[in-house]
């Protein structure tokens, strides 16, 4: 209950995080009135009903940097980050707000300059519960570009409606929606388990703020892959790759390139359940495809950063990454946020594609209505052709769910082809010579839900069949014991394998800790790009042991 001196309504400038791409401050004009916080570009603009966004305080959590002068905002589906006065700070242990008062006295301040005399009720336990301190300041985002409007639509984007989009997509060719018969398995041994016993909401809580890649969360909450798997399901849909390398037109083959950066997003549709297990130090997975002409090699090259590294190769394309993951809980929403950059080359081309990724953010973490969104802008390049380049903008929620929007630019700035649609449904270009669905991804196989929400392809990840076994490291995924335990449907068992899994690796780091030793990687080796970046790239040894004598005549790691 506030109190009757309390402002109804309350204006002002407060420096917001930009929303595309997540880096960097703006001035921002909020009003909040009836417990409503809105804001523009300006004052003139609010006055004009120009609104960039509302948020409901009373759904919302905060959460207060004092060292980064930052407050945090997170009402579930929306998520705002602030920078406010070291004055208004040194109010916040003496008077112990609500949401919505602390929020008034932010807004008179930078009105004022002095802020204004208030009196404020005393603190209730369900205020100072929602009152939360970030461990760090650390939101980052891989794209390079900066946009000033947040409308969450470049320039010269489609103006196609949602609805249209839709239709769009009803012309897909027919051979996109069928299942391949590809021989392998098409349901897992167990069904996914029930991890509503499981106190997720004190875990989080507990861990407001912090990168989550360090906290050990229960088996029950994990599904039967892991991130190295995770980063070979980007590859499912690699027959754009291999059309891309058949196409003549540098700017069709663009888009195909395009189409094949967003095909990677997909499979997180269904996937906000449960998450993937993270690979300990060694750890390696291959998977080789001859229905799909790759093979592929990944490799946990570090624990802390943990960076996960990859590389495909085919007749058509050569495919690679290193991946790290920042991981922050805001109170409602879980943020994803990859650094490093994805590379492609053609073999008939000689291009090298490379682009970033964009955030994820699961909403409503704590509730059944939790739902996953990506939102950002990826860059493409040809860093062997300037030709063409290629801008994807993932939509943040102010229009169509799920809705991607991008165009191919020339050399000079202007659009050769748009494209657009959703990124769970498929992509329509109507710039081609024939307009056409150019992505859509696989229908889920039956019973989908009660196997993790996986894919056919993701159902396939973790088999392990006779003949395969004696031939990979003892360093795989498919052997990993606590994984195959928790496919098989034994939680307990798990909980208790992936504890000692867990205990190993910290052994392991001691043991080297004490001989002033560093991990070196089997597979990959470390280097610079050519713009000074660390990046790690395939050393080209794992298929030269793998076809020769095996792993059996060579030093394997002990991972579990």
């Amino acid at each position: 209950m506030q109190d009757a001196n309390t402002p109804g309504i309350c204006e002002g400038y407060l420096m917001k995080r930009r929303k595309w791409p997540l880096k960097g401050w703006h001035k921002r004009y909020f009003v909040l009135d009836k417990g409503i916080l809105r804001y523009s570009k300006n004052q003139h603009d609010f006055s004009k009903g120009k609104m960039h966004g509302a948020l409901d305080v009373s759904l919302a959590v905060m959460s207060v940097n004092k060292k980064a002068r930052r407050i945090d905002l997170d009402a579930g589906d929306i998520l705002y980050h602030m920078k406010v006065s070291y004055c208004i700070l040194l109010q916040y242990d003496a008077i112990k707000l609500t949401v919505s008062d602390y929020l008034h006295v932010c807004l008179c301040f930078t009105q004022s300059g002095s802020g204004r005399s208030l009196s404020f009720h005393a603190p209730s336990v369900a205020d100072s519960a929602a009152e939360y301190f970030d461990a760090c300041d650390e939101l980052m985002c891989a794209s390079s570009s900066e946009m000033s409007d947040e409308s969450g639509l470049s320039d010269g984007s489609s103006n196609s409606e949602p609805d249209e989009a839709h239709g769009y997509l009803s012309k897909a060719p027919a051979k996109l929606n069928s299942i391949k018969n590809t021989g392998h398995r098409t349901t897992l041994p167990a069904v996914c388990p029930d991890n509503s016993h499981v106190g997720l909401m004190t875990i989080l809580y507990n861990n407001i703020g912090k990168d989550l890649s360090r906290v050990s969360m229960p088996a029950a909450l994990n599904e039967p892959v892991c991130l190295l798997q995770r980063l070979c399901e980007e590859l499912e849909y690699s027959d754009l790759l291999d059309t891309a390398n058949h196409t003549d037109d540098p700017y069709q083959r663009m888009v195909y390139i395009a189409a094949f950066a967003i095909s990677g997003y997909a499979t997180a549709q269904y996937r906000n359940r449960y998450k993937p297990f993270n690979p300990v130090l060694g750890e390696t997975f291959e998977c080789i495809r001859e229905d799909r002409g790759f093979r592929y090699i990944s490799e946990q090259v570090s624990h802390h950063p943990p960076i996960s590294a990859c590389h495909a190769e085919s007749n058509n394309f050569n495919f690679w990454q290193d991946q790290r993951w920042k991981n922050k809980f805001w109170g409602k929403s879980l943020e994803i946020m990859p650094t490093g950059m994805v590379n492609v080359t053609l073999k008939n081309y000689g291009d090298h594609y490379e682009w970033n990724k964009v955030v994820t953010c699961i909403h409503n973490v704590l509730s059944q209505q939790r739902y996953l969104e990506h939102y950002g802008e990826v860059i493409i390049r040809n860093l062997k052709s300037s030709v063409c380049t290629c801008k994807i903008t993932f939509v943040k929620v102010y229009g169509s769910k799920n809705e991607v929007q991008g165009q191919v630019l020339d050399e000079t700035g202007n659009i050769v082809h748009r494209f657009g649609g959703f990124w769970h449904e498929g992509i329509f270009c109507d710039t081609l010579p024939n307009p056409q669905c150019i992505w859509k991804p696989n229908p889920q196989p039956k019973n989908y839900m009660i196997y993790y929400g996986f894919s056919s392809f993701a159902m396939e990840m973790n088999e392990l069949t006779p003949d395969l076994k004696p031939l990979l490291p003892p360093t795989d995924t498919r052997l990993r014991p606590d994984q195959r335990l928790l496919e098989e449907g034994k939680i307990e068992e798990t909980d208790k394998k992936k504890d000692e899994v867990e205990e190993k690796q910290r052994e392991r780091r001691k043991i080297l800790a004490k001989r002033g030793e560093e991990h070196i990687p089997c597979f990959f080796r470390k280097t610079l790009d050519a713009a000074g970046k660390e990046v790690w790239l395939y050393n080209g040894t794992y298929w030269k042991i793998r076809d020769n004598a095996g792993f059996v005549n060579v030093k394997n790691l002990e991972l579990w």
